[in-house]
């Protein structure tokens, strides 16, 4: 018996089920892919074998987890965008690199403001589809740029869906919170053109895909837009946060029969 062999049968030994030994066979593949150097370690004896095994269990618990919350998000987005589902199962898929976020991430925070996106567009989730990801791609941009947490700005937009404009200054774009200066960067984006000036009192009847788009149009004409993704290529840290993405993305992977392990694994 090879040491990733018994690694399983020590971890698994007393949890085995025809499910979990496939999820164990996932996990004993990516070891062997990515963990070359924990065979090496384990050679000091018992205790090297026995961490290794461990680590495997918690490897396949994280794994049924993430899967677990997988399958409950894509049926939200299912039911959501129907016929655009696969699109944003797809922009999910990269998001480890548009957005540095874990495909649950995305999908999670895609699902926040969806309802008010799709009203706005009357039913188009196709649009939506596109729409949503300019704004988690925004999103991030803006986190990466100005320091913000993703969690003030996510808050921010769930606000901006409900035509709540309270948490405006969380992007740091230089518009209070106040529904004046919502008007004045729908204004200053010039995304509706000559169509309408938006004042305090009429900034509500502006859909919510506009606001995401004025909101988009002033970070590109502030060097924001892209930042994610530059980062990703070029700096450590934004190099840290993709590989964590992708990281998860295997972890879900692993647990998933139809996943594809060797672009999981390649992205990682």
């Amino acid at each position: 018996m090879n040491l990733l062999d018994l690694m399983i049968k020590i971890g698994l030994e007393d949890e085995a089920s025809s499910a979990l030994d496939k999820v164990a066979g996932n996990a004993k593949s990516i070891a062997s892919s990515i963990g070359s150097g924990l065979a090496t370690a384990a050679k000091v004896g018992a205790a090297g074998i026995a961490a290794a095994a461990g680590a495997v269990t918690a490897l396949t618990t994280a794994s049924v987890k993430n899967y677990a919350e997988y399958e409950q998000l894509v049926g939200g987005i299912d039911t959501l965008f129907a016929a655009s589902s696969a699109k944003v199962q797809e922009y999910a898929a990269n998001a480890f690199l548009t957005a540095g976020m874990s495909a649950n991430d995305y999908m999670d925070t895609v699902t926040s403001f969806s309802a008010s996106l799709l009203q706005g567009l009357g039913g188009d989730t196709d649009k939506a589809a596109e729409i949503a990801n300019r704004a988690i791609t925004d999103m991030s941009d803006n986190a990466n740029k100005m320091g913000t947490s993703m969690e003030a700005i996510q808050n921010a937009y769930q606000g901006f869906a409900k035509q709540n404009y309270t948490m405006l200054d969380n992007l740091k774009l230089g518009y209070g919170g106040t529904a004046s200066e919502m008007a004045r960067l729908i204004n200053d984006s010039g995304v509706l053109g000559s169509q309408m000036t938006v004042t305090a009192k009429t900034v509500n009847d502006v859909s919510f895909d506009k606001i995401i788009e004025a909101i988009g149009v002033v970070q590109d004409k502030m060097g924001i837009t892209g930042t994610t993704a530059a980062e990703a290529a070029s700096t450590i840290q934004g190099s840290i946060s993709s590989m964590q993405s992708a990281w998860q993305n295997l972890l879900t992977g692993i647990s998933d029969e139809n996943a594809d392990l060797g672009a999981l694994t390649g992205n990682l």
